[in-house]
């Protein structure tokens, strides 16, 4: 038996549910329905991603009262039990669609719940309530609102009109409490509105809004309020998709598309600096507050920029060894700023790579068609986090090593979603789905495996692909739906028909797309995409590769 039949064995007669110990739980229940699978022969992956699953059970519980309607959502596991807007309530929840929508909906439901009169939404919510001492905005929740719903086949207009209904109330609570200035922009009143524990981007500033009321900011901090570039590009971001739903649910999508153009004006004329090509805080003395973080990332998460912006951030930031590009993840300050934070074993978003950056950096690079960068440099992050020994906040940028707590669920679900990523069956809110051909058989630390089969459930069908170092095979239903090498990425439909294929490696490969109807042989660049229609190439193009910079 050769190593793929062994894994293909190994998924088909195994039970995720079951050797997780999920059997009488709510995600164990949404697994069973999802059909997800993944079975690995050699080294510690399949081991770790059935950890993983169980991990991340630990984190699903009820915050609110069950006799009161409380049902099970997300927490942020750790040291942090309950639900954050800035990652449990947003980036966490959209991956989560994936795998539990049901838990990831009524996560996203929390919010609008506990939404206070005047139309905050608390930043957190915990078995205490919902806090509102600080605004702790980060990915767009328009965004993973939507993507919900289309990932979930459009059939819940109930839930979209109640999730607009409160956003669109937060956004006027934005206009009227964070542009004190009257710039257009979104300000920063404390630390902890953009999540930076630890960042020297907030020295001199407090943690908390005054008197721990978002509201306002305190008198004597001596820089703040600052027009703050996340917070601003969130905005601009969350009214694009706020067009998007009020588009679907029959309203007027221009008044939103107007006000997002007003946001990207006020990020650049405030935030942007054209000789660095990098976004800094304002103060209130109308100076750039210099700090290169991880705010940049935030930016291109948010859809700011076109692609040859987001290739130059790359080439200066995001790729560069001496920026952001550590071999283990993302820095969240630039290394070369002698403020840089060492010390990885406490919550710190002063230089160590934290899992939050990582989860939310696939938007921006997928978003640009730069896929094989996200795909180089989250190899070592895997191997990272396939032998720790736990799942953690932080990782050492040099070591690899796992830093800050535990049960972390954004470390969690990172590492369920770099499976599926690079060596599985993702399916888009689009309705495309990626069967990615870079098998983990080539990481470092012992973390290998000589084969993987990965299996889901699609529109009620069953999908399974298995792959070694060498060549992937795809199954719709138990048949034959593609074959191809390593590294490639074949885009289908949801009945099975590839459309596209994807050069997701570092470098050339050639070889033979073997399709039911016959086979077509090409040679794929990094990030190039070939369209298809059967073997016949319907047109071909890409963006260009940027490798790490020295």
């Amino acid at each position: 038996m050769t190593a793929t039949e062994e894994a293909l064995k190994r998924l088909r007669e195994g039970d995720p549910v079951e050797r997780a110990g999920l059997s009488d739980t709510a995600l164990g229940g949404e697994l069973a329905s999802t059909g997800v699978r993944f079975a690995a022969v050699g080294g510690p992956l399949e081991e770790r991603w059935h950890t993983a699953l169980a991990e991340l059970s630990q984190c699903v519980r009820a915050l609110d009262d069950p006799a009161a309607g409380g049902r099970p959502v997300l927490n942020e596991g750790g040291v942090y039990w309950g639900a954050w807007i800035e990652s449990t309530g947003t980036i966490n929840a959209e991956v989560l669609s994936r795998f539990a929508p049901q838990i990831a909906r009524d996560t996203l439901l929390l919010f609008a719940r506990h939404q206070r009169e005047d139309g905050m939404i608390p930043y957190k919510v915990t078995a205490d309530g919902p806090a509102f001492s600080q605004i702790q905005i980060v990915t767009p929740l328009a965004r993973v609102v939507w993507n919900h719903h289309l990932l979930t086949g459009r059939r819940d207009p109930g839930f979209l009109e109640t999730m607009r209904d409160a956003m669109a109330r937060y956004d006027a609570w934005l206009g009227e409490y964070r542009d004190t200035r009257g710039t257009g922009g979104v300000e920063a009143f404390c630390t902890f509105d953009t999540g930076h524990d630890l960042s020297p981007r907030f020295w001199f500033a407090p943690d908390r809004a005054f008197r721990g009321d978002a509201r306002l900011c305190d008198p004597e901090a001596p820089l703040l309020p600052y027009v703050a570039p996340d917070l601003t590009a969130n905005v601009a971001c969350q009214r694009d998709y706020l067009a998007l739903i009020d588009a679907e649910l029959g309203g007027d999508p221009e008044p939103w598309r107007e006000a997002a153009r007003r946001s990207r004006d006020a990020l650049y004329a405030q935030c942007f600096d054209d000789e660095d090509g990098f976004f800094y805080d304002r103060d209130r003395h109308g100076r750039l507050v210099r700090v290169q973080g991880d705010v940049l990332a935030r930016v291109l998460a948010d859809e700011v920029g076109d692609e040859p912006f987001f290739a130059e951030s790359l080439r200066r930031y995001l790729m560069n060894t001496r920026k952001f590009l550590a071999h283990y993840g993302f820095t969240t300050i630039a290394m070369d700023d002698p403020r840089f934070d060492h010390d990885a074993s406490r919550n710190s978003w002063g230089g160590p790579v934290n899992f939050l950056a990582q989860l939310r950096a696939p938007h921006a690079f997928e978003h640009h068609g730069h896929v094989a960068e996200l795909a180089t440099v989250s190899q070592p992050v895997l191997a990272a986090l396939g032998v720790a020994e736990r799942f953690p906040q932080c990782l050492d940028p040099w070591s690899g090593d796992a830093g800050f707590t535990e049960v972390y669920s954004p470390s969690i679900l990172w590492f369920l979603d770099a499976i599926e990523r690079y060596a599985g069956l993702l399916p888009r809110p689009d309705g495309e789905v990626w069967a990615t051909g870079l098998a983990p058989t080539r990481l470092d630390h012992g973390a290998a495996a000589d084969a993987v089969a990965y299996g889901r459930v699609i529109d009620g069908v069953e999908w399974e692909l298995v792959a070694d170092d060498e060549r992937v095979e795809v199954l719709r239903g138990g048949r034959p739906a593609c074959a191809f090498p390593r590294g490639w990425r074949a885009v289908c439909d949801p009945s099975g028909v590839v459309r596209a294929v994807v050069g997701v490696g570092a470098g050339p490969v050639r070889g033979s797309l073997d399709l039911p109807t016959g086979s077509v042989d090409l040679e794929l660049v990094p990030n190039e995409r070939v369209e298809l229609d059967g073997t016949t190439i319907v047109s071909r193009g890409g963006v260009e590769f940027v490798a790490p910079v020295f």
